[in-house]
């Protein structure tokens, strides 16, 4: 093992859930432990709905990269908070639309570093990059993501099931804004983020927290549109993950606690 690699293990909390590893586990993927299943079946005890609220997000994220690569023009996605591989990941979705697609993936969990090569692979015409960075540093972000990415042109920012992880939510808009800031006019912000909505999000949040996991804190609706204030929306607005542009075969699906929205920055 190279040195690198062993930094990269010890980094590894395995004796404590952590919220990249949980939703792998809540979509169907392997890169998990064993803390993670067992906090994934007690929650999904307490509220069996969280399963969907992952499945039915990552559905977004795929809808809202096709629907920026294939019908706004976008070529360069910014994606914080990367998460672990699985399918469908932001690259593969827009280079599908368009071959020449640059993507840049943020994130500073260890689990996620170590799986960074499957975020690697990237068409002849376009590029991927991974930034081993922290969400609270984003003039760091943004100033790394300059060497694969072009300012000069629209950037598709990207922070999908993140922000609850920010405590305050003041700060988590001063984020997004100072992160917006720095991207030129034409740019778009997706963010996707699970809501107070229920008493059975609120349940499984609040037991989610005291699980040892870095806390995830869920808002309201109108926080998360909060998120867009200063941007044009695209349509449909801030809605229901799954009421984001549905395709045909996704029209009957699950009523969710999760909102998402995209807007352009003018």
């Amino acid at each position: 093992m190279s040195d690198a690699a062993a930094e990269i293990r010890a980094r590894i909390d395995t004796s404590r859930p952590h919220s990249a590893r949980f939703w792998n586990y809540f979509v169907g993927g392997k890169d998990n432990y064993e803390v993670d299943r067992q906090t994934g079946d007690h929650i999904k005890q307490i509220f069996p709905g969280l399963v969907d609220v992952a499945r039915t997000s990552r559905h977004f994220l795929g809808r809202a990269v096709t629907h920026l690569a294939g019908e706004r023009g976008i070529r360069q996605f910014l994606d914080i908070g990367t998460g672990l591989p699985t399918a469908d990941n932001t690259h593969e979705v827009a280079q599908r639309v368009a071959p020449n697609a640059r993507i840049v993936y943020v994130d500073n969990d260890p689990m996620v570093l170590a799986h960074a090569r499957a975020l690697l692979t990237s068409t002849p015409e376009g590029r991927t990059a991974y930034l081993d960075a922290n969400l609270y540093a984003p003039d760091d972000i943004l100033k790394a993501a300059q060497s694969t990415l072009d300012f000069s042109e629209p950037v598709a920012l990207m922070i999908l099931n993140t922000l609850g992880h920010v405590a305050d939510y003041a700060e988590a808009r001063d984020l997004v804004s100072r992160l917006m800031a720095g991207l030129p006019s034409g740019s778009y912000l997706v963010i996707s983020d699970s809501t107070a909505t229920s008493d059975g999000m609120i349940a499984a949040s609040n037991a989610y927290n005291q699980s040892g996991a870095i806390p995830y804190y869920v808002r309201g609706v109108d926080q998360i549109a909060g998120f867009f204030d200063g941007l044009e929306l695209v349509s449909p607005g801030v809605v229901q993950v799954t009421k984001w542009r549905p395709t045909d075969t996704e029209d009957d699906a699950p009523t969710v606690d999760a909102y998402c929205g995209v807007g352009r920055k003018p």
